[in-house]
């Protein structure tokens, strides 16, 4: 159920609260997942709605996880409602924190070895290092990004249609990218072939920040899923006065609805510092619905 005390979440949201309530515990690691099921058929149809790829938890340390709109569940999603009740499925987690304690003395040296992990995301990244293959080349910002189409087909729906579309009469072998800085392209490419973004971690601050912002563009741009939910993630735990409003703007623009929520709480629970920026005053230019929609949560808060 909604959490009483966001009133922006009680008007809107419905949501969860993860909380780690054991006693003495802390940094403890989960991800966490859930879905809306269909009443009238719980296992044959379902809505992804939540995803958190991993959070480290303290003792009484909590997160929110919005999981849909009111109106959503009230109107296009109204399939899922049954007896004024939805039915949630939850998945949380535990990940390993340390190495698993060594075996016991005496135990057996024939035991049956364990299947390794994959390694395909190590190989897949050393085709994009080695560009052995390489069958098409990017131009971004002037500089020559090598990859491989059938791979990037495969991987995004944006590049299968641009590379493999009906309308091709002859497959690019050079492609010019614009609206783009080289190493966002790099960095999405490394996601591709790896399924990994190590530049979100490698990064501090506020480049860290720039990054995943600009890698949220780029995965919506090409229909990456899985990229945009990372980058919304890492973006949901930098929000600050100064960047609350373009943050804002830019979920606006890419249809973030759980970053939208976050930045909407934020900038009504600071709003007269967030009014003196800079990025306010390009919110309320070019996206006026939104400074309305706020205006209007704010004088609702206070009824």
């Amino acid at each position: 159920m909604p959490h009483p005390s966001h009133h922006y979440s009680r008007n809107d949201w419905i949501m969860f609260r993860l909380r780690l309530v054991s006693k003495g515990a802390s940094g403890v690691a989960a991800s966490f997942s859930c879905r809306l099921m269909d009443p009238s058929s719980p296992g044959s149809y379902c809505l992804d709605l939540e995803e958190i790829t991993s959070s480290v938890f303290h003792e009484n340390h909590s997160r929110d996880v919005f999981l849909i709109k009111w109106s959503d569940v009230q109107g296009s999603q109204r399939r899922y409602v049954k007896d004024d009740s939805i039915l949630v499925q939850c998945a949380i987690n535990v990940l390993p924190c340390k190495p698993k304690d060594p075996a016991p003395a005496g135990a057996a040296a024939d035991a049956t070895p364990s299947v390794p992990s994959s390694d395909l995301h190590r190989q897949f990244g050393e085709l994009l290092r080695s560009q052995k293959g390489a069958d098409i080349t990017f131009f971004v910002a002037g500089k020559p990004v090598a990859a491989h189409r059938s791979l990037l087909a495969a991987r995004s729906p944006v590049f299968m249609a641009e590379l493999f579309g009906d309308m091709r009469e002859k497959a690019p072998r050079c492609v010019e990218i614009k609206d783009m800085e080289v190493e966002v392209f790099r960095a999405m490419l490394r996601f591709v072939y790896t399924d990994t973004v190590p530049e979100l971690d490698l990064l501090n601050g506020e480049q860290a920040t720039a990054m995943a912002q600009h890698l949220l563009e780029a995965a919506d741009r090409y229909g990456l899923n899985r990229l945009k939910r990372i980058c919304v993630e890492k973006v949901c735990t930098t929000i600050n006065v100064d960047t609350v409003a373009t943050t804002l703007a830019l979920a606006e623009q890419h249809g973030c609805s759980k970053l939208k929520a976050r930045c909407m709480k934020f900038a009504l629970d600071n709003i007269c510092a967030v009014s003196a920026t800079e990025g306010f005053k390009h919110l309320e230019a070019s996206y006026p619905s939104v400074l309305t929609e706020l205006l209007k949560l704010m004088v609702e808060g206070h009824k």
